[in-house]
């Protein structure tokens, strides 16, 4: 299933070499790298000026500026730092997660269909969250809805762990990710069929859906440290990542500890994307779609993949967002509805571009 694809992305590279040309070749990829990430960083600090600028009361780049370091009147002081900045932030956070989080799976199982909810880990935080809207646990404490979807996120984790420290295959990892993506659609839909009140089935579908409006900065200060956490492990998997395409044996002659880098990986997925989900709901198919618009860039090389897809995905779910805002709509869309409408399609065009590869 997956040698095929490691195979046709194996080019020169592939050979670690020696001597003055290795170290040239080295340094070079390393400059195209930096220039790549480079430009996202510039356009991603763009879109985020514009984000902030733009709303009901727009605000001029000096205005906005302003208002972030806290010169400007207290009027644009309030809805910078208040309002606008906290979805910004959760942008960069939830793009950078499902990104990077898709890149590190893709590598992982080597399956460029791979992305964070194939593992079952957002559906798990989902299904989290919403066993604490169904038990009314939200009127108890405002930290229970982000504690109860970590907790599924951990639990989706553990048992994945399990599964895969005895050196189970990638098949395994992957129908283990099946079965609990599927098992917690299942129970949510149950928890939608028995709601015991309409605005309980309100709550739920809105929060499924996914958004980051009408978020706090106590949100984005919940989520930061796990999410920091998260990608710092996925960041430490990257070389093994990059030999990994040699494939399986060939990584471990090379150094590469298989169980140990399906931990790092599961585990900066589960940290990163749980705590997203825990505040921002479901959005999908980010971690798919980037990934593949980035790929060519770095030469197919899954380890220097991590930065740009984690930068690529904070720019997307950012201008999907400041899209939504755009937008003259009865009803506000919601950022997850917007993100499956583009990814669904790209994701069939993917697997009938994978049928003709195979045929």
């Amino acid at each position: 299933m997956s040698a095929g694809w490691s195979a046709a992305k194996r080019p020169a590279w592939s050979d670690p070499g020696s001597g003055a040309a290795a170290d040239v070749d080295k340094a070079s990829a390393w400059v195209q790298q930096l220039g790549i990430a480079g430009v996202l960083t510039s356009a991603l600090l763009v879109l985020s000026l514009v984000s902030l600028g733009f709303g009901a009361a727009p605000l001029g780049w000096s205005e906005v500026l302003a208002g972030l370091i806290g010169t400007g009147p207290e009027e644009h002081r309030l809805i910078v730092q208040q309002i606008r900045l906290p979805r910004v932030l959760l942008a960069w956070l939830v793009g950078g997660s499902l990104g990077m989080s898709g890149a590190a799976l893709q590598g992982l199982l080597r399956n460029p269909l791979a992305e964070p909810g194939l593992l079952g880990i957002s559906a798990s935080a989902g299904l989290g969250a919403v066993l604490a809207l169904y038990f009314g646990l939200t009127t108890l404490s405002i930290w229970s809805l982000p504690a109860s979807a970590m907790a599924g996120a951990l639990l989706a984790t553990l048992l994945l762990y399990v599964l895969t420290r005895g050196g189970a295959s990638n098949l395994t990892l992957i129908l283990a990710g099946v079965a609990l993506s599927s098992l917690a659609g299942a129970l949510t839909s149950l928890a939608l069929n028995l709601a015991p009140s309409p605005a309980s089935v309100q709550d739920i579908v809105l929060w499924l859906l996914g958004s980051i409006a009408d978020r706090s900065l106590a949100d984005v200060r919940l989520v930061l440290p796990f999410v920091a956490a998260g990608l710092l492990l996925l960041l430490a998997a990257a070389p093994s990542l990059t030999l990994l395409t040699l494939g399986e044996a060939e990584a471990t002659s090379l150094g590469v500890h298989l169980p140990r880098l399906r931990g790092l990986v599961i585990t900066g997925s589960a940290l990163s994307v749980g705590a997203c989900v825990s505040v921002t709901g479901t959005i999908g198919f980010v971690g798919l779609v980037v990934p593949h618009l980035l790929r060519g860039l770095v030469g197919h090389r899954p380890g220097r993949l991590l930065l740009p897809s984690a930068l690529g995905g904070a720019l997307l779910v950012l201008a999907a967002e400041l899209a939504i805002r755009l937008l003259d709509t009865p009803q506000q869309l919601m950022l997850g509805v917007v993100t499956a409408l583009v990814g669904a399609p790209f994701f069939l065009a993917l697997v009938l571009k994978s049928r003709r590869t195979l045929a």
